[in-house]
């Protein structure tokens, strides 16, 4: 019974995430620009832009529908009972001890990222040198490409397996208190992570060198004076050695660092609207809008870890899935299964308080006098990375944690009716 509910719970998110999709696909091949970026988005990038994301929308449902019919086949053919027992053979092969659950784990998780790779990798390269070369976005070569892989899955093995075990251990171990210490763990995990990631990982695939001296450094330090930000230093990346789309963000707890992608500040046609998107993500910082998203993963964080310590403890829900034994990281995997229409819902409420907020540093930015700048920065970026410039409601309002151009360009519009 509950086997037949699960299949039924993720071919009906199939089926609305596909409508919804299929709404966006409809919006993106619409052959006019919505009224208020008419005249303002040239016509020569609405062409580009609207091929760009038709393609990205035709591989999107490809790759959900394959992925929805790999998981029915996985949970119809009990794949993976199989690959639990399989992993633990392969542990007697080389001679380690299977009935060990820690070695137990890493061996399944293994298998289970290999499997993912393998999976992603046709969608990923199509993406990478077909769509994305076409529209002159990508930087990599093949050899890059396979070489961030691995890169990748080093990274992810090397702190991935400690931290597996480090749940086990928790799990085992944590008698009444579970939920508190499993909490409080990923606590500390993301923590360290939001720490090393920067200063260990992110180096790996980028440069970073601090912005040269001159106009742009000065403006964005003066911008830091005035609103009291703990500003260390700035950095530039390299990213254009990969790809064409660009970035900015901040990291650090108490000092910040600022880094932008070479190629923002090469698409920017002056250093005014590269100051705006700095206010923008400012006001992020001055709005305590990273704070509160913060503390609001923690909570959602709680309450999952005590949802997962109902579902691990019932072995009807293993027998389900074909166990008859009760693995930790199985109990995971289930719990991904059973909350997964709760996620989504989850996810939804996430995106819309996550939109709010980027129009409230929008206004931020506005308010210290960077409102022409913002909006000039807003559409040259649009038109440069050929982002949807159509798109459906519903569609945008589910899947997107930032507001379509038209939404951003409307409010600061607004703002203006009201000020004037």
């Amino acid at each position: 019974m509950f086997f037949s509910m699960e299949k039924g719970c993720m071919i009906l998110l199939y089926l609305l995430e596909t409508y919804l999709a299929l709404r966006q696909h409809a919006a993106l091949k619409l052959p006019m620009l919505p009224v208020v970026l008419q005249g303002i988005i040239r016509p020569e990038k609405f062409k580009k832009s609207r091929s760009y994301m038709i393609k990205q929308s035709y591989l999107h449902v490809v790759r959900e529908t394959a992925t929805v019919l790999v998981d029915c086949m996985i949970l119809l053919h009990r794949i993976l009972p199989w690959l639990w027992k399989m992993s633990g053979s392969f542990l007697g092969y080389i001679g380690l001890n299977a009935e060990n659950e820690i070695l137990h784990t890493l061996s399944f998780l293994m298998v289970v990222m290999i499997w993912s790779q393998i999976f992603e990798l046709p969608f990923s390269l199509y993406s990478t040198f077909m769509i994305e070369a076409r529209h002159d976005y990508n930087g990599q070569t093949l050899s890059q490409f396979f070489k961030d892989l691995f890169i990748g899955l080093g990274i992810c093995s090397l702190f991935g397996a400690p931290v597996a075990a480090a749940i086990i251990l928790i799990i085992q171990r944590g008698g009444c208190c579970l939920v508190i210490y499993l909490w409080a763990f990923s606590f500390l995990a993301s923590v360290a992570l939001t720490t090393v990631y920067p200063l260990l990982i992110a180096p790996l695939f980028n440069k970073f060198t601090p912005l040269p001296n001159g106009e742009l450094r000065t403006k964005v330090e003066n911008l830091a004076h005035s609103l009291n930000f703990p500003l260390k230093d700035i950095f530039l990346a390299d990213g254009s050695r990969r790809s064409t789309h660009s970035n900015a963000y901040m990291y650090g707890f108490f000092k910040k660092n600022i880094v932008l992608d070479d190629t923002l500040t090469k698409q920017c046609k002056d250093t005014g609207e590269v100051v705006a998107i700095i206010a923008h993500e400012m006001g992020h910082w001055k709005l305590h809008h990273t704070i509160y998203a913060f503390f609001r993963l923690q909570v959602l964080a709680l309450l999952q870890f005590g949802v997962f310590d109902l579902v691990r403890k019932s072995s009807y829900m293993f027998q389900t899935f074909g166990f008859d034994t009760q693995p930790i990281i199985i109990g995971f995997f289930i719990f991904q299964h059973v909350v997964m229409p709760a996620q989504r819902l989850l996810s939804f409420g996430m995106n819309l308080l996550s939109r709010y907020s980027e129009f409230e540093a929008d206004a931020f930015a506005k308010n210290l006098g960077h409102g022409t700048a913002l909006r000039a920065a807003l559409v040259n970026l649009q038109e440069q990375n050929l982002s949807a410039v159509n798109t459906d409601p519903w569609y945008s309002a589910y899947h997107y944690p930032h507001p379509p151009l038209a939404e951003r360009l409307a409010a600061l519009n607004e703002m203006d009716k009201k000020l004037a």
